[in-house]
């Protein structure tokens, strides 16, 4: 009998339903389970869907536990996991990105200087590991710039950078003295001007036996400032020269790294000089797996199986639907609060268009001050035309009301007054 499929398990890209009904097909799943507050409130639920093994960071200890599994193959759709995966997949003799190549994927500065020198994009960035780094940083730079850590997703501590002033007062908790820490400065790519729509996408591919494919050209909701997230759509609202551009763009950033079967998700800017690399992940998109689900059908988690187990695959065109399929999130508010209620999920759900609502975040949860993109729900639906995307979303942000309780006082929220909120 077959082992199982392993997915190394933390917060990620797919949900623990997603992986156990994309992957339970191919055969018996067992999460490896790094442990964290994230893997704690979904233990339960891992238990439910296969075997559940924690990860003690006792490499030895974590080797064995997995042999013991004689596991069929190994996989991760979490960011953070994608070392420990790769040093898995090497000791196990299992396909996956190699060590070295997880290591450039994961690494802003390794992967920029890898980009670089295989010609692939020249955007100019340097780390630094103290304030007073800053100013040759600056210079090689030059302003506005972005602040970013090293290793990290979701904007997490990511800054605008327009002068020095700034450049202190977000650097001085970033890189306190006396304590090791590295972030990169990045020249700021500008966007050109997207009208309704981000003025950036991703490209979803995968790689295999057949080398590498591209599925699709995500289009992108308006970025909140400094670069929360809000949603993305099918297909991507570009000319057809435009998708080529991308597409090429992609292929090149990809090539230049040494790859594994599986999933990968390229960040790609659109500026008046073309599209520029913003970064490549070496897992599934967010969110990517619904959207494909609803757009087409079809399951990306299960492909992702397929790869990681050698089997053939056959894939869809799913980035060309006849009508736009689209997923819009309401963000979190930066300041500190604690949410009191949801309303407007019955309300939204009958708006033409809409499709399905899911709220994240629950009563009671006590949420921190942070610029990271953090969603409180998922809304999903279609339309005929991207054009028409701005007035259906605005719809759903008026029926979608939060209430929170802050330290002045308690305040409630639509999800319009959410993507209104600008931190300081």
């Amino acid at each position: 009998m077959a082992g199982p499929l392993v997915v190394v398990y933390d917060r990620g890209a797919a949900s623990a339903a997603e992986i156990a009904v994309g992957l339970g097909a191919l055969g018996p799943v067992a999460f490896l389970v790094n442990p964290s507050g994230y893997t704690d409130r979904t233990g339960e639920v891992l238990r439910r869907l296969g075997d559940v093994v924690p990860l003690t960071g006792d490499r030895e200890a974590d080797l064995a536990a997995v042999r013991r599994l004689t596991p069929a193959a190994v996989l991760t759709f979490s960011e953070p996991m994608l070392p420990v995966t790769a040093w898995l997949a090497d000791a196990l003799g299992l396909p996956f990105h190699p060590i070295a190549t997880t290591g450039l994927l994961t690494s802003k500065v390794r992967q920029r200087e890898r980009l670089r020198l295989c010609g692939v994009d020249d955007v100019r960035s340097r780390p630094i590991s103290s304030i007073d780094e800053w100013a040759a940083a600056r210079d090689h730079v030059g302003l506005p710039a972005v602040v970013k850590p090293v290793y990290g997703q979701g904007s997490r501590n990511t800054y605008v950078i327009p002068d020095d002033a700034v450049a202190h007062r977000v650097l001085a908790p970033l890189l306190p003295a006396g304590r090791a820490s590295t972030v990169v400065v990045e020249e700021l790519l500008v966007g050109r001007s997207g009208g309704p729509y981000g003025d950036y996408v991703s490209v979803e591919s995968y790689h295999g036996p057949q080398g590498l494919r591209h599925l699709a050209v995500t289009g992108k909701l308006p970025l909140v400032p400094p670069f929360r997230e809000t949603g993305q759509f099918w297909p991507a609202a570009v000319t057809d020269v435009e998708r080529k551009e991308i597409l090429d763009l992609a292929t090149r950033a990809l090539t230049a790294f040494d790859l594994g079967p599986g999933l990968t998700h390229t960040e790609i800017k659109l500026t008046e000089r073309g599209p520029r690399i913003i970064e490549v992940n070496g897992r599934l998109g967010g969110h990517t797996a619904a959207l494909a689900r609803h757009c087409a059908g079809f399951d990306v988690v299960r492909l992702a199986g397929q790869l990681a187990l050698g089997q053939p695959v056959t894939v869809p065109t799913i980035d060309q639907p006849d009508r736009v399929h689209f997923q819009y999130h309401t963000l979190a508010p930066v300041e500190p609060c604690e949410l009191l209620s949801i309303t407007g999920a019955a309300d939204v759900r009958q708006v033409d268009g809409i499709d399905g609502f899911r709220a994240y975040a629950r009563v009671g949860d006590v949420l921190d001050a942070d610029v990271m993109t953090r969603h409180l729900d998922l809304l999903w639906g279609r339309c005929d035309r991207p054009a028409d995307l701005a007035a259906l979303i605005g719809a759903a942000q008026r029926r979608i009301c939060y209430e929170f309780r802050f330290r002045d006082g308690i305040r409630r929220l639509s999800a319009a007054d959410l993507h209104r909120e600008v931190p300081t």
